[in-house]
């Protein structure tokens, strides 16, 4: 009986209302970052741009990690309809719809061209930025700190299906029309966020101090974070944010350009990034969200990041086979292996990730906070993957995936200090 009214519990706390709004705001966010990530590499390396150049469209999400500069103002200002989530939401979707939908009257052919398209990914990347501020401070506000592990789970593990679009719909797409019919039509997917931030009524109700200036609003929220947790706890959690998806992030920063130099089809990548991952993924989801809810955030950071280090080993594994003149049926369940692995293990270290990243903000200061910390962790993305193409055709893809395989150990022996195993567990309840 007890273990009956223990499941109804957890299925009650999956089920609700705030889980479906973290599902929306999940795919909302992750639909632009995969367009600049993932399809973007894909099109200018089918159409024989050269890695290192590729490597360096990285620097074009810079916005991500300055967005801790302009967040304040996100905190401060409200806009006159929906209110001062809902309202900025709003804005940048629709700025971003627009612009994601700019690159198919773009062409990488010629240098102006690829420099025009490294100037709309970075107004892209701006305004994608923009939303995640807003979609993090929002997605803080709603939930509870219990929530927050499962929360963000679900928000993750969305984020990741969003990635299907650009990383796999839009890559079929591609082979049978224009890559400027599949860029608009793959646009077109914001709006169901659109939709939901029109349609949800839900506001979080914070009460604000009366009276901020225009310099409280960019220094308390530092401040505060500093006095709360003293200045070498601070320095120590946020080393640790910079560092813990170090490894994974470098590792994954080419990973389309990777399979197709593998000998892979862009429809080879699309339906099997779709079969292979799309179950172990909404798994994966649900059982991290609930093990986070039993464990909570500070063992689940410990578990899943060490499933996070090993499945970047299997890249290693995948390039350890070479070019595949023939791609049989063998060939795609090995590709099929490596993207489930590396969407289970990369979905359960982001959402504890997440997860811990919002714990440790004030309510008060929600925006800004996240975007320091998010900011942070997007800096190796932006400036280390910019060196991914250099990397790769000095190291050579096998030797590499090994090299990001030891960069990724430094995140995980921060957890001793930022999350300890055993540390107080009193801030997870």
């Amino acid at each position: 009986m007890a273990e009956t009214e223990q499941k109804r519990s957890v299925l009650s706390q999956i089920f609700t209302r705030k889980m479906l709004i973290c599902v929306f705001t999940g795919f909302s966010s992750g639909l632009p970052l995969y367009i600049l990530i993932s399809l973007i590499p894909a099109w200018l390396r089918s159409e024989q741009v050269d890695l290192a150049t590729i490597g360096f469209f990285a620097l074009t999400g810079l916005p991500y990690t300055w967005k801790f500069l302009w967040s304040p103002l996100l905190d401060r200002f409200i806009p006159p309809f929906l209110g001062r989530r809902r309202g900025w939401i709003l804005i940048s979707q629709l700025l971003l719809i627009v612009s994601l939908g700019l690159f198919g009257f773009l062409d990488p052919k010629t240098q102006s061209g690829l420099q025009l398209i490294a100037a709309a990914a970075t107004l892209a990347a701006f305004f994608s930025a923009t939303q995640d501020i807003v979609l993090d401070a929002y997605r803080r506000e709603i939930l509870s700190d219990r929530e927050l592990g499962l929360g963000n789970s679900i928000h993750v593990n969305a984020y990741r299906i969003a990635g299907f679009v650009p990383g796999s719909l839009s890559l079929i797409l591609a082979d049978y029309l224009p890559w400027s019919t599949t860029f608009m039509i793959t646009a077109l997917f914001m709006l169901p966020g659109i939709l939901m931030t029109l349609f949800l009524s839900y506001e979080p109700k914070i009460d604000l101090p009366p009276h901020r200036t225009l310099t409280d609003t960019f220094t308390k929220p530092f401040n505060e974070f500093f006095s709360r947790k003293g200045v070498i706890s601070a320095l120590g959690i946020l080393s640790f944010i910079f560092l813990y998806k170090f490894g994974d992030s470098m590792a994954t920063a080419l990973i389309t350009p990777f399979y197709l130099d593998m000998g892979f089809s862009k429809t080879n990548i699309g339906i099997v990034a779709k079969n292979a991952s799309v179950w172990p993924m909404l798994l994966a989801a649900i059982a991290g969200g609930v093990i986070m809810l039993k464990i909570g955030i500070n063992r689940a950071l410990w578990l899943f990041g060490v499933v996070q280090i090993v499945t970047i080993l299997g890249f290693a594994w995948l390039a350890s086979f070479g070019h595949f003149e023939v791609v049989t049926t063998k060939e795609l369940i090995m590709l099929g292996v490596v993207v489930a692995a590396e969407y289970i293990g990369v979905g359960l270290g982001t959402a504890a990730f997440v997860a811990f990243m919002a714990r440790e903000t004030n309510p008060l200061y929600t925006a800004t906070q996240l975007a320091l910390f998010t900011s942070l962790a997007a800096l190796p993305r932006t400036l280390f993957n910019s060196q991914a193409g250099v990397l790769i055709e000095h190291f050579g893809y096998y030797d590499y995936f090994w090299f990001c395989f030891f960069l990724a150990v430094p995140g995980m022996l921060c957890l001793f200090w930022a999350a300890p195993w055993n540390g107080d567990r009193k801030t997870e309840k």
